[in-house]
């Protein structure tokens, strides 16, 4: 399917995370739920470090990462729940601060790769029905920001937590029409990031 791919909803997100929990899969479980907090583009998802998300072995609310395309620091924020399965994955696998969080098992790559990453979130979404031609990595980075659109019809919002310099790239990334969509402008929102309860939708 050409063209930019479908951010999942709230029902399928759930569906996923329940299989996960009842297979088992404590590294997707982890991988799926950073993910979508993240927010984060697939070659800076596979590369993230143990030491980008946990502290003293304890996962924290807040991340700081710098991205490869555009050379700026991002900040995310981890739920709840999204702090739980990372901390059952650093558990059960043993790494430590300097290690790569989601090592790959083919012995000459380090970490994941994004074609690894990629047939990962193709198995998530083909395990729940849907067409995984209209779903990838991308994907992943939409969804939450679409829900919180969805919930707030607040672009500004948005716009913030993309990382978007302009609000037009937002409008595009959401594929919404201006001229039938109200604007929220509220400077409550633009401290988004640092306020986890305006975001935390998913858990």
């Amino acid at each position: 399917m050409v063209g930019q791919k479908a951010p999942l909803r709230l029902g399928e997100i759930w569906a996923i995370r329940v299989r996960l929990e009842l297979l088992g899969c404590v590294r997707d479980l982890a991988l799926f739920n950073l993910a979508i907090d993240s927010k984060l583009r697939g070659c800076d998802l596979v590369q993230l470090k143990v030491q980008d998300v946990a502290q003293g072995g304890r996962v924290g609310g807040c991340a700081i990462v710098m991205e490869q395309k555009t050379k700026q620091p991002v900040q995310f924020e981890l739920s709840k729940g999204t702090r739980l399965s990372l901390s059952n994955w650093l558990r059960e696998r043993g790494l430590r601060a300097g290690d790569y969080l989601f090592p790959s098992r083919v012995r000459d790559s380090p970490h994941l790769s994004t074609r690894q990453y990629a047939r990962i979130v193709h198995r998530w979404i083909e395990a729940i029905g849907l067409d995984s031609a209209a779903y990838g990595t991308h994907t992943m980075r939409r969804t939450k920001p679409t829900l919180i659109y969805r919930r707030t019809k607040n672009l500004r919002a948005v716009q913030l937590l993309l990382g978007h310099t302009k609000l037009d790239s937002t409008v595009r990334y959401l594929g919404i029409e201006m001229t039938n969509q109200p604007v929220v402008m509220s400077r409550d929102w633009l401290k988004a990031p640092r306020n986890g309860r305006c975001f935390d939708l998913l858990t």
